[in-house]
């Protein structure tokens, strides 16, 4: 089924009927993590940050979104059928992000350092590679 919505000549497409293929998943959990972690750099440092510092300033509340969000990651890798020590490493991840990031001003030194969705998402590629060489024999 596609969705298709136009209006003086403009044309936007939903296609929500087509199972994404595994390197689009993968195309997108990669723009999100870099959209968390890496998208900025702090001018005059060569010191990276993304999403996931920025919300996390907000006290309280900002930790507990950046959490979920880095669980869908967990969560969109076990859907590409990551088995349970890759999911285990990522989940460890996160909740050292959620844990140290929940702690005012420290916490968010920490965030823009560990990366953990840059990491997850090195797991999950790391998996794919090692796994498309097993079946490449």
């Amino acid at each position: 089924m596609t969705n298709t919505y136009a209006r003086d000549g403009f044309t936007y497409g939903f296609d929500f009927a087509r199972p994404r293929s595994r390197a689009e998943r993968i195309a997108r959990l990669d723009a999100l993590a870099t959209l968390l972690d890496t998208a900025f750099i702090l001018p005059g440092t060569n010191v990276r940050f993304g999403f996931d510092a920025l919300i996390g300033l907000l006290p309280g509340i900002g930790d507990a979104i950046t959490t979920a969000i880095s669980l869908y990651i967990v969560h969109e890798a076990r859907q590409l059928g990551a088995p349970l020590h890759v999911i285990m490493r990522m989940l460890a991840n996160v909740a050292l992000d959620g844990f140290f990031g929940a702690v005012p001003v420290v916490g968010d030194a920490f965030d823009v350092m560990w990366r953990a969705n840059r990491r997850n998402v090195r797991l999950l590629r790391e998996w794919l590679a090692r796994e498309e060489a097993y079946w490449a024999r």
